[in-house]
C-alpha cells in the first residue's frame, strides 16, 4: 500500500495538516489534521510498504504497546481509505 498523488503533508505551527493538492483539492473539499505517530505513518507510505512494516517502524520509534500501536494504525489507515488517499 502507498499513498495516491495529489496530497501532502504540512507541519503548520506545529500542527500536521494533509492537505490536497491540484484537481484533487476540489473534490476533497477539507484538510485532515493528524498527531505526530499519523505523520510519521504518512511518511512510511510516500512508498509502498505493509502493515507489518508499519507496525514495526512504529513500535521502533515510539513508546507504545503492540496491540494499541495495530489499532491506532489501523484507524488512521482506514481514514485514508475513506477519503481516497490510501493506494492498496
Amino acid at each position: 500500500m502507498k499513498l495516491k498523488d495529489g496530497f501532502v503533508l504540512r507541519e503548520i505551527a506545529g500542527e500536521y495538516i494533509i492537505i490536497p493538492t491540484g484537481e484533487g483539492a476540489a473534490r476533497f473539499g477539507g484538510l485532515i489534521t493528524v498527531n505526530e505517530v499519523a505523520s510519521y505513518i504518512w511518511r512510511m507510505l510516500q512508498s509502498e510498504t505493509s502493515f507489518d512494516r508499519i507496525l514495526k517502524g512504529v513500535l521502533e520509534e515510539y513508546d507504545v504497546p503492540e496491540d494499541i500501536a495495530a489499532e491506532d494504525i489501523n484507524e488512521f489507515l482506514n481514514t485514508l481509505r475513506e477519503r481516497g488517499i490510501l493506494q492498496e
